[in-house]
């Protein structure tokens, strides 16, 4: 599976061929240093190993920079496998958003904004009670244990609690422009996480 490791720049509207204005998300690819490889008679397992991100030498702890000797490239902030990975890589191999060039769809992976602790209502949508008539429920989750009997609640139930902040994928988004110039992708519509975040953009393994 083809992936590399980018940074979400924010949201911007491009117009097509036609003047029809799509918005995209703009993700910079930074270049994804290969640091290692895996595979099935090591490790049980074909992976490709990529760093991206480029961070102080002196915040690095010697066995985390260890791992960057091989490839002859300075310590990455982010290291990640990207399993059964579809191209012949060897260690020390720079990859740049041209890999992207001949894909129309990908998928892109992150972590969510969180939103702290939030109530049924925001969290999950719920309804709420009615809010006239000396109702006292205007917000409320209703009934959440399960009576006499087994007398609690189940896990997983639907409650109040911590939103977002959670890792997410968002599949199948078109890729409307590769730009090799300055190493960005452009993909139509909205990437889980804040603006300059790191995301992982993997080819649609729907289409």
């Amino acid at each position: 599976m083809l992936g590399l490791i980018g940074k979400k720049i924010g949201m911007t509207q491009v117009f097509d061929a036609n003047g029809v204005l799509t918005p995209v998300t703009v993700i910079k690819i930074e270049d994804n240093v290969v640091v290692g490889n895996r595979t099935e008679e090591a490790n049980g397992y074909s992976a490709a190993v990529l760093a991206s991100g480029d961070m102080k030498t002196s915040r690095a702890t010697k066995p985390y920079a260890g791992q960057f000797k091989n490839a002859n490239c300075d310590a990455k902030r982010t290291v990640m496998e990207m399993r059964d990975f579809e191209k012949e890589v060897n260690v020390g191999d720079v990859l740049g958003v041209d890999m992207f060039k001949d894909i129309t769809f990908v998928d892109v992976t992150g972590v969510s904004k969180g939103k702290g602790y939030q109530g049924g209502m925001k969290r999950y949508g719920f309804g709420g009670g009615r809010a006239t008539h000396g109702s006292k429920f205007h917000r409320d989750l209703g009934g959440t244990a399960m009576s006499s009997t087994p007398s609690h609640t189940f896990k997983g139930k639907k409650m109040a609690g911590h939103m977002g902040n959670e890792r997410t994928t968002v599949q199948n988004l078109k890729v409307v422009e590769v730009n090799s110039e300055m190493q960005v992708l452009m993909v139509k519509g909205a990437i889980p996480g804040p603006a300059m975040s790191t995301v992982i953009v993997r080819k649609a393994i729907k289409k």
